[in-house]
């Protein structure tokens, strides 16, 4: 079992930031401390020595989106290599009314994604095991955290993501980045908006880190 203080001081991490959260919405978050344990002990899709910081460097990151922009009820959301399930699992838990459907090439990190979704009571995410060039459907936002070199990224999904808005920001790439992107995002031939994490939460681990926005 868990240490019973650590989920305490972790969820404050989260509600610190996000006061409104519903008594459902802390459960869940609650919940993804000792989900993610066992999956980790089992498939291992966070890293041992970063496990400790879970809520910090993987939880609270994924949520740097929805600072950024507030998905209406109704919206698709596609996660793109999404690894353990970050940042949809985050995403999924703050926006219970948006559909997330969440991708990976490697099973195993899927079968986490679903166990960890079933675990905690989320029922608004989808994960699939396959390429997204396989995907046949559209979605109006697409999200992802460093899983390639950006004009290869723009290559594999411009053509799924849906002209209009159904967020607080036109629909397009919402991307988690960090380090120097000047070149990067020059190669895409897209207009980026770059929104500064420091701006966003205080812990230094956010320094350097960024949610890059391109809109379709």
């Amino acid at each position: 079992m868990a240490n019973s203080k650590q989920p305490k001081t972790m969820i404050e991490l989260i509600t610190k930031y996000f006061p409104e959260l519903t008594p459902e919405q802390v459960r869940q978050f609650t919940a993804l401390g000792e989900l993610y344990a066992d999956w980790n002990a089992k498939i291992n899709v966070v890293s041992r020595k970063d496990f400790d910081q879970l809520y910090l460097r993987h939880i609270l990151h994924s949520l740097a989106i929805a600072k950024v922009c507030q998905f209406e009820a109704g919206a698709r959301v596609l996660d793109v290599g999404c690894g353990g399930g970050f940042p949809s699992i985050p995403l999924a838990i703050m926006f219970p009314e948006v559909h997330f459907t969440a991708v990976d090439s490697i099973a195993k990190k899927i079968t986490v994604v679903k166990g960890v979704a079933q675990g905690a009571g989320i029922k608004n995410i989808e994960a699939l095991n396959m390429r997204v060039e396989q995907l046949n459907h559209r979605y109006d936002y697409v999200v992802s955290r460093a899983v390639t070199e950006m004009s290869r990224f723009v290559g594999w999904v411009w053509n799924k993501i849906e002209h209009g808005q159904r967020g607080t920001l036109p629909n397009g790439i919402l991307y988690l980045k960090g380090g120097d992107l000047a070149e990067e995002l020059a190669l895409t031939r897209k207009k980026w908006t770059l929104y500064d994490i420091s701006q966003l939460f205080e812990e230094e681990f956010f320094e350097t880190k960024k949610v890059v926005y391109t809109a379709k």
